[in-house]
């Protein structure tokens, strides 16, 4: 008998990723105008109506009206029956400047001094369950939402889908998060109004299992798809009819799925949230620093399983603290505490190095609003910007940069902490 861990996602077109998708739109449409703009943008959606509000400081200006527009179109939300649609829908902004306060911790004379925008703990987690170092029931989550977003869009097979919805993962783990069985799979999916509720239950529940899971497991490596079998058990629109969604279902707000937005439950979050947030908010860069971190030392052998703490003080480069524990799963002789002393010999952790090593004043946040900002695929693609640097160049008349996409996801790290570990 193993015990049960259980993860959640939402889609695109829940809520508060709707939110969470206009807040990292305006920061990348800032970010292609200026990149050293300083941002804390909030975003609140509900029935027919946008509102984005929040601090900050930049040269430059941006239309916020078509920005979330746009974002909304992308999502699918452009019919009016969904009483929420990209063309229709009221979009207010409530922008304003960011405090001299705040600002005057932030900037320094010499720019890798730059101190932290606020205090907080940040946290980053790495496994061995799946291929990119996730635990299995975030990863299974977002995945099942993603290839439910693909079978929409394409439009050929579950013609009834509408943007909203939320899944959820319970795996049954034995010792050492062992995943041993797909216990329970949970499917909520906002669909068009049927004639007869029972015909459509029957209907998606259907699709869900002959259509949506062969598809994402797939996907999945052999060892993964083994933990699908008879036993599983599969949950879809357990309440029933799911026509009301989205931002007419409920209200959404930036930052409400922190949870989805990092490890699923697993290691731990100290509270922050990420979009719509510039670097210089430790929130976001140094969870990424940490993840960057975790994740490198499991790959490269120094353990199973890791978590990563860093703290800091507004307005102090330096961090305060600077936490690492293995839960017992380290291939060195040394403990947690020696190891945490090494790594951060490695590693410059001042906000400045951290947007600098991934490259964080481009404009690559909208992607990351969605099916969460850890266990993506590192890329490299081309930008437009408004702007000319060393790093620019042309093409047809527009300016463009080449920008990393998920830098903290890479590997880059693992032949420096082998040798330091002697491993």
């Amino acid at each position: 008998m193993g015990y049960y861990f259980t993860s959640e996602s939402v889609s695109e077109g829940h809520p508060d990723k709707v939110a969470d998708q206009i807040s990292d739109a305006v920061l990348d449409e800032i970010l292609r105008y200026d990149p050293a703009s300083k941002v804390a943008c909030e975003t609140l959606v509900t029935t027919g109506l946008v509102v984005v509000a929040g601090e900050i400081r930049t040269n430059a200006y941006v239309e916020i009206q078509d920005v979330a527009r746009s974002v909304i179109e992308k999502i699918g939300y452009n019919k009016s029956e969904y009483q929420f649609d990209a063309q229709s829908c009221g979009v207010l902004s409530a922008l304003h400047g960011q405090s001299n306060d705040i600002n005057q911790g932030v900037d320094r004379q010499k720019p890798e001094e730059q101190g932290a925008g606020d205090q907080g703990m940040m946290f980053g987690f790495a496994c061995k369950e799946t291929e990119d170092y996730m635990p299995l029931t975030i990863g299974l989550s977002h995945l099942l939402l993603k290839e439910l977003a693909a079978i929409r869009r394409e439009g050929k097979k579950m013609k009834y889908l509408r943007p909203d919805a939320k899944s959820q993962v319970t795996v049954e783990y034995g010792d050492g998060w062992k995943p041993l069985h797909i216990d329970t799979i949970v499917i909520s999916t906002q669909h068009d109004d049927f004639d007869n509720d029972d015909a459509m239950l029957e209907k998606i529940e259907s699709d869900v299992r002959t259509v949506l899971l062969p598809r994402v497991k797939k996907q999945l490596p052999a060892r993964l798809r083994k933990l699908f079998d008879n036993k599983t058990k599969l949950f879809v629109n357990p309440t029933g009819k799911f026509v009301i969604g989205g931002p007419n279902g409920d209200t959404g707000l930036t930052g409400r799925k922190i949870i989805v937005d990092t490890y699923g439950g697993r290691g731990a979050h100290g509270g922050g949230a990420f979009s719509g947030k510039d670097s210089s908010k430790v929130d976001r860069s140094a969870a990424y620093a940490a993840r960057h971190i975790a994740k490198n030392l499991v790959a490269a052998g120094v353990c199973d399983q890791v978590l990563v703490q860093i703290a800091y003080a507004i307005g102090k480069a330096e961090p305060v603290g600077f936490y690492v524990n293995t839960d017992g799963t380290s291939h060195v002789k040394m403990s947690d505490a020696d190891i945490a002393l090494k790594v951060k010999d490695l590693i410059d952790l001042r906000p400045y190095f951290i947007v600098k090593r991934f490259g964080l004043t481009n404009p690559i946040f909208e992607e990351t609003a969605s099916y969460g900002h850890f266990g993506r695929q590192p890329e490299t693609r081309k930008v437009q910007v408004f702007y000319e640097d060393k790093n620019t160049f042309k093409e047809d008349g527009k300016i463009y940069k080449n920008a990393e996409f998920f830098a903290w996801e890479k590997l880059d790290l693992v032949d420096k902490m082998k040798k330091a570990f002697k491993l």
